[in-house]
């Protein structure tokens, strides 16, 4: 699926069921101590402390339900957890006007069984089961999402020491489930690492990272680890950075900057804690519309990364309208102090004055008609702020790790199964370089989202890095501009390529192969600037000194992309930063 160009076809009303998955699931904190009672207090507190009406609809029951196989080999339910099957645990979760959600395993045998000690869970996975099983959930008990692990198709998570191939399984178990009949089942890719791209094609998320734990260290890596997988995220295709630990004995702060980032990089929001005895702080925390709002949006965008100091982070992501005037925007600080952190307005695209709104406190910091916004964040802590501003400028920098790359995975080694990837490079621009595209044409990188207003003529800059001559092609909107051979001199160099482009007004998409079976240079960033058509650059200025120009009777394409200055446009001085 290219989620860049989805159909505009869907209605504003079908948009609001394509964010990402909201709920409750029972692991976290109960592990396969889960029960009939259990699970039905929890869909009892959804609805009686206010989860549900902040959004939340899934009640999620994980592994431990599993009571084996019958001779013909259907699943059975375990008989002292769930005495009386399943069946009226679904009608009381629908009852309550909630979804239901159960788990399974791509290959023989689940994670608990296997490591969890609950032996009667082994041989219920879905391998050789699966359309029975998927009618048996979907049809016969009525759930409306599921989770499928890994551990029975990894070897060392299964006794048989069983490697199955994950897109082959996935595929098969999601057709299975389109057989039944349902066509609003949510399903969850649990293989603990992006599967890669295909996974948008066969689930509606997917695990990006190891298990979480309830440890600042465990949030930390898993937000760096999906910083630079916005360019993956799109209606029913999200990036899940697992369940929530909101509520679980984080500090007060970390919580905050735990749910405020999985709500600005739309991961699928799962209560992890006990709902019937969370404490007020998380509670409140956890039902804040304004951060669920950010999650929820129906421009479905996963933030980026706009700029980096060590380990302190800007992030940034439209709202409402796509290049409108409307972006949030989090400040984020992972380090163990701490530290001062200025927002530059233009870093963001947004110029004139900007009206700010904390999203945490819930409240409007007023009008700011400065360049630049500073704040102290605290240590292990995050500022998240809706901006509306007068101007929005169109995006000049798109860097690497922010483009759509077709073969990206983390399942194999990267060599072998010729895939791009990201790594860490002090020299570039964010700090961070793709590398390893090649090899085919399939391995690319693609931007996806560069827009121009009205269109035109603009100088393309390509930062790159290569110690050797290899060569690239440069594709806009599927027309071939020009195939070049590059080489900076090392592989700590950086230097840039030049090229001639014309964008068509509104989206374009920019790609970056190779034809040839061999490797491209690593990629830094691609900088855009907007190229004055003749008739302006010929425009004598009425006073040169001062930088004001004189447009009357000339014809200016786009206004926005005009050098900083002031111009006369219309019998109006307009002043361009």
């Amino acid at each position: 699926m290219i989620l860049a160009l989805i159909s505009l076809s869907i209605s504003a009303q079908d948009k609001t069921e394509l964010g990402p998955t909201m709920g409750w699931s029972s692991w976290n904190t109960f592990g396969i101590n889960i029960s009939e009672n259990l699970i039905k207090q929890q869909a009892e507190a959804m609805v009686s402390k206010g989860y549900k009406d902040a959004g939340y609809k899934f009640i999620n029951i994980d592994d431990g339900y599993f009571g084996g196989r019958d001779e013909e080999g259907h699943l059975l339910i375990h008989p002292t957890r769930f005495p009386n099957g399943m069946k009226g645990v679904v009608d009381y979760i629908h009852n309550k006007g909630l979804k239901a959600g159960i788990y399974s395993d791509a290959g023989k045998n689940t994670c608990a069984s296997m490591f969890g000690g609950d032996k009667i869970g082994e041989g219920v996975g879905l391998l050789n089961h699966e359309e029975d099983d998927a009618n048996f959930w979907f049809n016969t008990l009525g759930f409306d999402f599921i989770k499928v692990d890994f551990c029975g198709g990894s070897p060392g998570h299964n006794k048989d020491g069983l490697k199955l191939n994950e897109e082959q399984r996935y595929r098969k178990i999601w057709d299975a489930i389109q057989k039944t009949g349902r066509t609003d089942v949510r399903m969850n890719i649990c293989r603990w690492a992006f599967p890669g791209t295909w996974a948008s094609e066969v689930s509606t998320s997917w695990r990006t990272t190891g298990d979480i734990n309830c440890s600042w260290s465990s949030v930390k890596s898993i937000l760096k680890e999906n910083f630079y997988l916005s360019a993956f995220c799109g209606p029913l295709s999200f990036n899940d950075m697992d369940m929530l630990e909101v509520g679980r004995g984080l500090t007060t702060e970390e919580d905050k900057t735990h749910f405020g980032m999985w709500c600005i990089m739309d991961s699928p929001l799962l209560i992890g804690c006990d709902m019937r005895s969370t404490s007020e702080t998380a509670q409140k925390l956890m039902c804040n519309k304004e951060l669920i709002a950010l999650n929820q949006d129906t421009l479905f965008q996963q933030a980026y990364v706009v700029k980096r100091d060590g380990e302190l982070y800007t992030l940034v992501k439209d709202i409402e309208v796509l290049n409108g005037k409307v972006r949030a925007v989090a400040l984020l600080n992972l380090s163990d102090k701490s530290s001062l952190m200025t927002l530059n307005f233009a870093d963001v695209d947004l110029g004139g004055k900007v009206q700010m709104r904390d999203l945490f406190y819930r409240r409007n910091l007023g009008e700011q008609d400065t360049t630049a916004y500073e704040v102290r964040v605290p240590a292990h802590g995050c500022k998240i702020y809706r901006l509306e501003a007068e101007e929005r400028y169109e995006r000049t920098i798109y860097e690497a790790e922010t483009a759509y790359l077709s073969a990206y995975q983390e399942i194999e080694n990267n060599q072998t199964a010729q895939s791009a990837t990201f790594s860490e490079d002090a020299n570039c621009s964010g700090g961070v370089k793709v590398g390893w595209l090649g090899q085919r044409t399939s391995n690319d990188l693609q931007w996806r989202n560069v827009y121009s207003k009205d269109g035109g003529n603009y100088k393309m800059m390509l930062d790159y890095i290569c110690g050797e001559s290899r060569s690239i092609t440069l594709e806009v909107n599927g027309k071939r501009v020009k195939t070049i051979s590059l080489n900076s001199g090392g592989w700590s160099t950086i230097k840039t390529a030049t090229f001639d482009i014309e964008l068509q007004p509104g989206q374009n998409v920019i790609r970056i192969y190779t034809t040839a079976k061999a490797w491209m240079p690593d990629i830094d960033c691609m900088r855009l600037e907007y190229q004055i058509p003749a008739a302006i650059e010929g425009v004598k200025s009425t006073k040169r000194q001062r930088k004001v120009y004189n447009l009357q009777g000339v014809e200016v394409p786009n206004t926005e992309s005009l050098p900083r200055g002031i111009y006369i446009i219309d019998g109006q001085k307009r002043k361009i930063m």
